[in-house]
């Protein structure tokens, strides 16, 4: 990222004041991108889709509606799917789900919490700050509390807290990839909820999320026939303020101790802009990375049948194989 920054620097932007804008702040909740109205926009182009059902089982015991912090007016929820029947202490995994960082809800991702808690791995689904009520990087920071509440939780919920594992999607992937990349750096947390707790992970899996909000395959950004979802999370465009861009991109905070990765992809390129830029910084640190595409699956996939079961199934192998000796 070096070369991003120097260019920046030339440029005359680095040092530069704009002001924030808040027009996206509206204080209601935006419900745009829901499972449903995904499967209504995919559906168009892959009829044989099947939307995959909140299915609770006997192999998982679920607790939902738990409050992991409170911040001002705002309560966070976690929900909390734990294996049934498991003596050793269990892996565990927090899922971000997507919507741009503005819209989306936990609930699209119990399906995938209930089967990973079936297959071993304590899975929690998490509420954030979006962009309607608090701008970057408040998300960071409510993600990284959560990670922390789950260790302070971790007898609570048999939690191993030498495997734990932060998964998303969309811009959850991007939050997940983030928060991997930048564990226990103070910059990026505040003090609110469980400050006593590391916020560090053990794996990271982006599906479909973005590693650089300024790589040039990045489609984020463009204001030119409406506000863009980073421009609303950031409070900047990426031409008044790219050094914030550039600063909030994953890729920009790989290092030595950024954890393995698995990346999921669709067809859909600039979905995962960075990422072979990322991984290419990880082989030279030597740092396992994985990389499983669905050729000409949507950005969706993984919301859907036929992609459900095999997006599972590469995160419990990925899994399993990066904890196998630890």
């Amino acid at each position: 990222m070096c070369k991003y920054l120097i260019l920046l620097i030339l440029m005359g932007y680095i040092g530069t004041a704009y002001t924030q804008n808040n027009i996206g702040l509206t204080g209601k909740p935006d419900t745009s991108y829901s499972t449903y109205s995904a499967f209504l926009n995919t559906v168009k182009n892959n009829p044989e889709i099947r939307i995959v059902k909140d299915q609770p089982s006997g192999k998982v015991k679920e607790t939902r509606n738990l409050v992991y912090c409170n911040i001002g007016i705002h309560q966070l929820h976690i929900d909390a799917f734990v294996p049934s029947k498991h003596l050793a202490k269990t892996p565990a995994i927090l899922i971000i789900h997507g919507g741009g960082w503005r819209t989306g809800n936990r609930i699209q991702h119990i399906p995938l919490a209930q089967h990973l808690a079936a297959a071993g791995y304590a899975s929690f689904t998490v509420e954030y700050r979006l962009s309607t009520v608090a701008l970057y990087p408040a998300a960071v920071y409510d993600i990284k509390a959560a990670l922390r509440w789950m260790r302070s939780n971790a007898a609570k919920f048999n939690i191993d807290t030498a495997k734990i594992s932060v998964l998303g999607f969309s811009a959850g992937g991007e939050l997940a990839a983030f928060v991997g990349a930048t564990a226990n750096d103070r910059k990026y947390e505040d003090a609110n909820c469980n400050t006593g707790y590391s916020s560090s992970v053990q794996a990271i899996i982006d599906i479909d999320g973005t590693l650089s909000f300024v790589h040039p395959d990045s489609g984020e950004g463009d204001d030119s026939r409406s506000i863009s979802a980073g421009t609303y999370w950031f409070g900047y465009s990426k031409k008044d303020n790219p050094a914030l861009w550039l600063d909030a991109s994953p890729l920009t905070h790989v290092n030595n101790n950024t954890a393995p990765i698995l990346f999921i992809n669709s067809s859909v390129e600039m979905m995962h802009a960075g990422r072979d830029d990322f991984r290419k910084v990880l082989d030279e640190k030597k740092i396992y990375s994985e990389v499983h595409t669905f050729e000409k699956a949507p950005h969706s996939f993984c919301l859907f049948d036929p992609w459900f079961d095999p997006t599972v199934n590469y995160i419990v192998g990925f899994l399993d194989k990066v904890f196998k000796n630890k």
